[in-house]
C-alpha cells in the first residue's frame, strides 16, 4: 500500500453544481490519505419533482465515478433520499451497485448504519429545512426502525441554505442542537443532516455538553466508508471530531 498516494477514494455525488463546504469539512475529519472525488447534480429545490428530474443525471454520475475507479460511491443530499423514500432509494443504490460493481450508498443510509452501530433507536433531529422535508425524513427513518422523538428546525429554502455563512451555520447548529437535546433528554443521539450545513466545530461542543453522539452528513458518510474499508484502513480519523468517528 503506497503512502504517497490516496489509499481510499470516496466518490461523492452532491446535489449542486459546485463543491465547497462538502470538501472543506471532509478534509478536516477524514484521515490522511483518504480522498474525496466529487461530481454534481443541479437540484433546484427540495421537492420530489425536482429530485426525479435529476435521476437520469444521477445514473451518469455513478458511471463517471466508476470509471475513476473509486472505492465507494455515495449520494449526498438527505432531502433527495427522503423525497424518494427508502424503498426507491435502496432500489436506485442496488441498481447502481449492480451496474458499476462498486458499493453505493447515500448520506441518509450512512446515518442509519451509524445509528445502528451506536445502538441509537430514539433520536433528536435538528435541521434547516421546511416541515415537508422533515416529515419525509422522519418517515424514512421510521422505515429503518429509528424514531424521531423531537425536532427543532429553522425552515429555509435551498437557495437560502446555499447563501448562509459558515459562522452563522455554526451558531445555528449550537442553538438548534442544544435546544432539541434539552427538549429530549431520552434521545440517544442527535442527527443534524445537511451537506451545506457547516457544523463540524459544533459537534464536539454539543457532545461535551449533552453527552450524546452528534451525526452530520460528512461524519456518517466518512464513518461508513472507513467501516467498509476494514483492515484496509491505513490511518484512523482524529477522534476530536466526535463520537461517530471515534467509534471506528
Amino acid at each position: 500500500m503506497s503512502v504517497i498516494s490516496p489509499w481510499y477514494q470516496l466518490g461523492y455525488v452532491i446535489p449542486h453544481l459546485y463543491t465547497d463546504l462538502d470538501a472543506y469539512q471532509f478534509y478536516r475529519v477524514a484521515p490522511e490519505g483518504m480522498m474525496l472525488m466529487t461530481t454534481g447534480l443541479d437540484l433546484k429545490d427540495y421537492t420530489l419533482a425536482a429530485v426525479e428530474r435529476e435521476l437520469p443525471v444521477l445514473r451518469q454520475r455513478f458511471d463517471l465515478l466508476a470509471k475513476k475507479k473509486v472505492d465507494r460511491i455515495s449520494l449526498s443530499g438527505v432531502p433527495v433520499a427522503s423525497a424518494l423514500g427508502r424503498k426507491k432509494t435502496r432500489e436506485i443504490l442496488a441498481e447502481g451497485e449492480a451496474r458499476t460493481g462498486i458499493p453505493c450508498d447515500t448520506d441518509l443510509e450512512a446515518h442509519i448504519a451509524t445509528l445502528q452501530h451506536l445502538g441509537a433507536k430514539r433520536i433528536a433531529l435538528a435541521t434547516r429545512w421546511p416541515e415537508a422535508v422533515n416529515a419525509a425524513l422522519t418517515r424514512y427513518l421510521t422505515d429503518a426502525g429509528i424514531e424521531v422523538i423531537a425536532c427543532r428546525s429553522r425552515a429555509r429554502s435551498l437557495d437560502q441554505n446555499k447563501q448562509s455563512t459558515a459562522a452563522d451555520d455554526h451558531l445555528l447548529a449550537l442553538e438548534l442542537g442544544g435546544q432539541v437535546l434539552r427538549d429530549a433528554p431520552d434521545a440517544q443521539a442527535l442527527l443534524m443532516p445537511g451537506g451545506l450545513w457547516y457544523a463540524i466545530h459544533a459537534v464536539p461542543l454539543l457532545e461535551a455538553e449533552h453527552g450524546r453522539p452528534v451525526l452530520l452528513n460528512i461524519l456518517s458518510t466518512t464513518w461508513a466508508a472507513l467501516h467498509s474499508a476494514g483492515k484496509r484502513m491505513l490511518h484512523r480519523p482524529d477522534p476530536r471530531w466526535g463520537r461517530v468517528l471515534a467509534s471506528l
